[in-house]
């Protein structure tokens, strides 16, 4: 097997994760097109319906039917969500079915996607936490580099509605020629034996996996969803630039800071996960002061903050599953992993619906202190609870996973 074999895998993690967020930035565009900011905060966690029972499911047909067989389906998945949204002008539930197939190729991404680069980089002789940030990497420079994008077009290119899903749907369509000779990592016909989540019951995941797991999405759904809405009439004609610019800085820290979570990945504590939560912490006080100062700069200083908490959680997240799950059930386990995150992702829909009733520098506060109040449950569980015969034993941290080419 090549060594490279994983980039394949990687470029279709890429594309799903350029579908899932390139809807982002457009949020501004869609309020000045006069959709409420209910509607659109909606549209933006209507995908989640989609991707929490694909997160559930997809690691079991993997595991019934390979893993490149389902990784295909999902990057066409995410094909046909990005030519559903391109019809948007149509209607709002063009929008809406289009966000519901994204959730699908994402979840597909997530769960059997970065497992399957982790797997093929572990194969070609890569150790574990390699294949983890290279898996969690691509994943972010897609969730990075579609909002970027989409943004541009959407700012200065003709069709804004329009433009920025076709080129995506063309970049799916280049990723699927390659994806057909990878090998496989998975043994076909299991029938989802291996998707048995009896890593969700161990103390250690529901100590110090689940009191962080949502802040993954919810820092950056805060960081850009809410904060351009916060500042948008400190921006004039630059609404749409600036929410890409936000969207692109929150991620591009996310994707940056990922080697840094690696080195402070520790076997015998939780000092990753609790960095994660302490940096999350200052990035939603710093998200606090900009909603009172309503200052464009201190709320782009916030999001890189939080891009940064993001980048640190999501990695040192995988990291804990992979000392937890066994072979056969690692891509169960971080399918349950990614529907924690993406309850986070929920954040901005909730936040409209409560300011309502409080405004929002109180809001974010709160939110601060829930996130200071699961730092401190991290840090009391840092170093119980380790894996032992729940977990991978050294031997088996060293077995490679069966690669079977041409099936």
């Amino acid at each position: 097997m090549s060594a490279g074999s994983w980039r394949a895998a990687a470029a279709a993690v890429f594309a799903c994760g350029w579908g899932g967020n390139q809807f982002t930035p457009l949020l501004v565009m869609y309020r000045e097109a006069g959709w409420s900011a209910l509607t659109v905060n909606a549209l933006l966690g209507a995908y989640v319906v989609g991707l929490v029972p694909g997160l559930l499911v997809a690691a079991t047909l993997a595991e019934r039917w390979g893993r490149r067989r389902v990784v295909t389906a999902g990057v066409l998945a995410s094909l046909g969500a990005s030519l559903l949204l391109a019809a948007g002008p149509l209607g709002v539930a063009w929008i809406a079915a289009g966000r519901f197939v994204t959730g699908t190729a994402v979840a597909v991404a997530m769960a059997v996607g970065t497992t399957w680069v982790l797997e093929l980089s572990r194969a070609a002789g890569t150790d574990p936490g390699t294949g983890a940030r290279r898996g969690a990497m691509w994943l972010t420079l897609g969730f990075a580099a579609g909002p970027g994008v989409a943004g541009l077009l959407a700012q200065w290119g003709p069709l804004p509605m329009v433009l920025p899903y076709l080129v995506h749907a063309v970049l799916a369509l280049a990723v699927l020629p390659f994806l057909p000779g990878v090998p496989e990592t998975g043994r076909i016909g299991t029938r989802g034996r291996g998707a048995r989540f009896a890593g969700v019951r161990h103390p250690r995941f529901l100590r110090v996996v689940v009191p962080m797991a949502p802040w993954i999405f919810g820092s950056a759904g805060v960081a850009y969803a809410i904060m351009p809405q916060l500042v948008g009439d400190r921006l004039g004609s630059w609404g749409l630039a600036y929410s890409t610019l936000l969207t692109v800085a929150t991620l591009g820290a996310g994707a940056l800071v990922q080697p840094v979570a690696k080195r402070l990945d520790s076997t015998t504590s939780a000092r990753a996960v609790a960095v994660s939560m302490v940096v999350m912490s200052a990035g939603l006080a710093l998200s606090t002061v900009a909603a009172v100062v309503r200052s464009p700069v201190v709320a782009l200083v916030a999001a890189v903050a939080l891009g940064a908490a993001y980048g640190i959680a999501v990695v040192s997240g995988l990291l804990e599953l992979q000392r937890l799950a066994r072979p056969e059930e690692l891509a169960a386990l971080t399918g349950v992993y990614y529907v924690l995150a993406y309850i986070g992702f929920l954040l901005p829909t909730l936040l409209a619906l409560l300011s309502r009733a409080a405004p929002y520098p109180v809001l974010l506060a709160g939110l601060a202190l829930v996130a200071l109040a699961g730092t401190a449950v991290v840090l009391r569980h840092s170093r119980s609870d380790l894996p032992g015969e729940h977990g991978l034993d050294a031997s088996r941290r060293r077995e490679q996973p069966a690669v079977v080419a041409g099936q």
